[in-house]
């Protein structure tokens, strides 16, 4: 009888597993677009519910059928344009930043005391700018410091000045850049789970209960030769607090509040405006999640929301 094999057991992708940098991730890649429009936006985490809907997928088994889905509502404040970002060969280069900045944004970013009249910076623009990002800060209101990130702008360099130059120290609306039934992409930070095992960690198996030593440990470290231990061998360390992406989430609905019997656990009612994604989403209740459009889209079909929840969920 051939002896029996047994590989690695649990994922060795997202490697190395370490804590993120900031509580906010931080997108690097966007998609293309030749349209000058905003591509992402942000809002937190508020809770989940369930809707029921029909399946217009016409490759679906349940086509035509009423079925039930999860939902995570986003609690969407507008965002307030200060400045916007000039890339020369994918580094920065310049900054611009509007006449009128908020003293508590010098919290977390380097702004100047008095900052210059915009025509005086835009005459210090560099000439071979291959790109321009908008500066933008968050509204949150259960909270006062907010969030500072970059969000890309589409179309020709051209464009996005021009369509910068306009939106400077206006703000932004979530029905001004996404409508329901877009696709997008969610990027966060996952739930931090401190210091974990193997285990829990890798899921690896526990050993009998005559072991000698621990029985939630690995057995071997490796190999005598190399002299080493390898990475692929699972150990003890950081669980969860890390940047996740998960692709093509749909918009079931925008709307400009949403309210459910007692309030969402550790959030309460949304008063303002909010999206309901289909789903689950990483990270905890009040955390910041960045939306992009979705950089490999799947197909869209019609969404025909029968019945909405708004019984508030325990532990979600």
């Amino acid at each position: 009888m051939p002896q029996r094999k047994r590989p690695g057991r649990g994922s060795k992708a997202f490697y190395p597993r370490k804590r993120a940098r900031r509580i906010y991730p931080r997108i690097k890649s966007w998609p293309k677009s030749k349209e000058v429009k905003f591509l992402g936006f942000a809002g937190y985490k508020a809770g989940m519910s369930h809707v029921i809907l029909v399946d217009n997928n016409p490759n679906s088994t349940t086509k035509g059928q009423q079925i039930s889905r999860p939902i995570t509502i986003l609690d969407c404040p507008p965002l307030s344009v200060f400045g916007f970002r000039c890339y020369s060969k994918n580094k920065s280069s310049f900054d611009v930043f509007s006449e009128k900045i908020d003293k508590n944004l010098s919290r977390k970013l380097k702004v100047p005391k008095k900052p210059k009249n915009l025509e005086e910076q835009l005459k210090k623009l560099p000439k071979n700018i291959s790109k321009i990002n908008l500066i933008c800060r968050t509204n949150p209101v259960f909270k006062k410091k907010p969030e500072i990130f970059e969000i890309a702008l589409g179309g020709s360099v051209e464009e996005q000045l021009k369509y910068a130059k306009e939106v400077l120290g206006k703000e932004i609306k979530i029905s001004d850049v996404f409508k329901e039934g877009d696709i997008v992409d969610v990027i966060a930070v996952t739930k931090g789970r401190g210091f974990e095992g193997p285990v829990k960690r890798f899921g690896v198996r526990t050993h009998w209960r005559r072991a000698q030593q621990m029985q939630r440990h690995i057995a071997p470290l490796g190999q005598n030769e190399p002299g080493k231990v390898r990475w692929t061998i699972p150990q003890a360390g950081q669980l969860g607090f890390q940047t996740r992406t998960e692709l093509n989430k749909r918009i079931l609905k925008i709307s400009d509040g949403f309210s459910v019997k007692g309030g969402f656990v550790n959030f309460g009612n949304v008063s303002g405006d909010c999206i309901l994604l289909e789903g689950s989403i990483p990270g905890p209740k009040k955390r910041l999640i960045r939306l992009r459009f979705a950089i490999r889209p799947k197909k869209v079909y019609p969404i025909d929301i029968k019945y909405i929840s708004m019984e508030s969920k325990q532990g979600v």
